[in-house]
């Protein structure tokens, strides 16, 4: 087995999974391993071609993680707890429910077609919802959001 990563982004994922040890243990054989929602963040899944647009939109510096399958030309955006009606009425957003877990590859490589197009920083640092949804949101295809308009 190949030794534990050190990158603190992947250990962040880690310890959001109620086994760390188990998922560091599939990164480690080269698997994806099952992170739960719900305690530190969830998941909105969109389309990849909005989420990057979006991802324009918001900057680097307000950006949380942001998992990708351009495959299945998915993505899913890490966000806090208690987002559900903020993004309720978005209809390219799909908030997914609590404690669905989620596929996650460690934050520094690719793994059956999945990785971290913004990867997790290990600081816990998720996209603010609300954020997220004027990305997203009616006018949101327009040019970046301006600093003021965020808390």
């Amino acid at each position: 087995m190949a030794s534990r990563t050190r990158n603190p982004g992947t250990d962040w994922l880690a310890s959001c999974a109620p086994n760390p040890v188990l998922v560091q243990r599939k990164w480690a054989a080269g698997e994806l391993a099952d992170i739960p929602s719900g305690r530190l963040w969830l998941a909105v899944e969109a389309d990849i071609l909005p989420s990057v647009a979006a991802m324009q939109r918001i900057g680097p510096e307000r950006l949380g993680p942001v998992l990708v399958h351009p495959g299945a030309d998915r993505a899913w955006w890490l966000v806090p707890p208690g987002a559900e009606e903020l993004l309720a009425d978005l209809a390219r957003l799909t908030v997914r429910p609590e404690a669905r877990s989620l596929l996650c590859p460690p934050a520094d490589r690719y793994i059956d077609g999945l990785g971290w197009l913004e990867k997790p920083d290990g600081t816990g640092r998720l996209t603010n919802a609300a954020t997220l949804g004027a990305a997203f949101g009616p006018g949101g295809s327009g040019l970046r959001l301006p600093a003021g308009a965020f808390c």
